[in-house]
């Protein structure tokens, strides 16, 4: 397996000594219209998401309220109203709005998505891009 280096100011998994929780979701799966080619246009296919947040904890103490954590549910509704709202060409740009609404979220450090086109190639279990974004606004 291929390990990416990360600038050593860059943290992107869970980490003690920096106050990092990593959040995930796993293999949401979801239909929708993503391509360029005109059946893509029209009939919907199953799209996989694998997204990971690193997220800056607020004290060593565990949550006690909905407010303490960076929620994982409302992430994956934001997704689905994303990807019901339009037509996407590119797993690309999906990717990248993906990043974007979950890096609304002031407390998200960086984000790692992956989108799996699962159908697009019969050969292939899925074909997509993986990308990583980091917070580039001050807390």
């Amino acid at each position: 397996m291929n390990k990416t280096l990360r600038p050593a100011n860059q943290t992107s998994y869970a980490d003690a000594t920096t106050a990092v929780m990593q959040i995930f979701i796993r293999d949401l799966s979801l239909p929708m219209l993503l391509g360029i080619y005109p059946h893509e246009k029209t009939t919907p296919q199953n799209v996989t998401f694998n997204i990971e947040l690193a997220v800056r904890e607020l004290s060593q103490e565990a949550p006690s309220q909905i407010e303490d954590v960076v929620c994982y549910e409302k992430i994956v509704n934001k997704i689905k109203t994303l990807v019901a709202a339009r037509h996407f060409d590119f797993v690309e740009t999906l990717a990248d709005q993906v990043a974007q609404l979950c890096l609304a979220n002031q407390r998200v450090v960086s984000v790692r998505v992956r989108v799996e086109k699962n159908d697009a190639i019969d050969e292939a279990a899925g074909v997509g891009v993986e990308i990583e974004r980091v917070q580039t606004t001050a807390l």
